[in-house]
């Protein structure tokens, strides 16, 4: 099912457009994770055509090509591999990388995986036509290319709830005998060789990461890039690791006053490629069908994770130290000159003062009976300004009747 993706000449015009506004602003933005870098640690394969045509079926009332895949992995071994997306098109030339059920990113909801590892294990080309044809009652010979088509409709069936409207007579026999007979089988297919997480960070004094190895091999070499002192340990016991399983949790052991820095650690095995085993597109912005693999193959595979640590232990606080008194700044403009103290009264209090010494202590603020006596005095001279206002104004009246008379 091979589906081919038009140009859209307007659409990238738009987006050409776009970006060298962004550049001329200098607004570009940030380029994309590699994909390859994204999913460091785990098989990597370049779908590059078809390994065999089926019959053509009607399923769900359309009609639809049936194929065997191509996978090259990066050594140069080549998978067989059948769609269990029936609702994406395949790309050509993408790029895939071997990954588990749980990620799977297409539209069928996968009800019954269990039971497409089953059909992949008992159909073709795991058997073969004739097999097929004898199981299912097939009245004649079963072709090669009606096998095929049965095979992918039952997986179809369970992994996006396809139903098989319209085949040769042979295939849909052949369909009906998969689907009836399928097995839930709970244990996936294991992996080839992944790492994860690729990269983790923590400090000194303890283990930093915590990386799960998945694999199909058994006992892979470790190779270690660390400084002096740094070791990889299983997460669990504690102890040094040289060699790795499926199923180990490793870290990195940083001793404490460790400087800041980084580790790293390779591994290199080879291992096989299960028959079961899904590859999805590398790119998640260029999307294409899912596949899964038909027929198993040993390649050499690597994979790798790193880490980096801060010093350990908590910093002592600062010591506090009095801050000296900021350095007042001249200023522009002349400062006013600052009020002098206020002189002390020379009105006699009601209160003797004490008598004077040689002490340094400060004087006690005017407070009771003094204040109180100063209130006093400022009324009295606020009256008598205002009668001597009131006495002149009267008598300048008096002096003008005078003269008018």
């Amino acid at each position: 099912m091979t589906h081919v993706s038009l140009p859209r000449t307007a659409g990238r015009a738009t987006l050409a457009a776009s970006a060298a506004a962004l550049l001329a602003l200098g607004l570009a933005a940030p380029a994309s994770a590699d994909p390859a870098e994204v999913y460091e640690g785990s098989v990597r394969a370049q779908y590059v055509d078809n390994a065999q045509n089926g019959d053509t079926i009607t399923v769900n009332g359309s009609s639809v090509g049936t194929n065997l895949f191509n996978l090259e992995l990066e050594d140069g071994t080549v998978l067989t591999t059948y769609c269990i997306d029936l609702e994406t098109g395949i790309r050509g030339g993408a790029w895939y990388r071997e990954d588990s059920w749980a990620n799977y990113p297409g539209e069928g909801d996968f009800a019954e995986p269990g039971k497409v590892h089953w059909i992949l294990q008992n159909s073709y080309p795991a058997a073969s036509a004739a097999d097929l044809g004898q199981a299912a009652g097939v009245s004649g010979r079963a072709t090669e290319a009606q096998a095929l088509a049965a095979t992918q409709a039952a997986i179809w069936h369970f992994t996006n709830g396809a139903r098989l409207d319209r085949a040769h007579g042979n295939t849909t026999r052949i369909y009906d005998h998969l689907v009836a007979s399928a097995e839930d089988l709970p244990q996936e297919p294991g992996a080839t060789l992944s790492v994860t997480p690729g990269t983790a960070t923590g400090t000194a004094g303890g283990t930093v990461g915590e990386f799960t190895i998945e694999t199909s091999a058994t006992g892979i070499a470790v190779d270690l890039n660390a400084p002096e002192g740094v070791t990889l340990v299983d997460v669990e016991t504690g102890e040094s690791v040289d060699t790795v399983e499926s199923g180990d949790t490793v870290g990195f052991s940083v001793p404490a006053g460790t400087a800041p820095g980084e580790a790293s650690f390779s591994l290199e095995a080879t291992a096989t490629v299960e028959t079961g085993r899904l590859f999805k597109g590398e790119d998640p912005d260029k999307a294409t069908q899912t596949l899964i693999t038909a027929e198993g193959d040993e390649t050499t595979v690597s994979a790798s994770a790193s880490a980096t640590w801060e010093e350990g232990g908590e910093t002592a606080p600062p010591t506090e130290e009095p801050s000296e008194e900021p350095t007042e700044q001249p200023s522009g403009e002349p400062s006013e000159p600052e009020s002098p103290a206020p002189s002390p009264s020379d009105e006699p209090s009601e209160t003797p003062s004490a008598p004077a010494d040689d002490s340094n202590e400060p004087t006690l603020p005017v407070t009771g009976g003094a204040l109180a006596g100063l209130v006093a005095a400022g009324i009295a001279a606020l009256g008598a300004g205002g009668g001597a206002i009131y006495l002149s104004r009267k008598r300048k009246a008096a002096s003008t009747e005078g003269l008018e008379g």
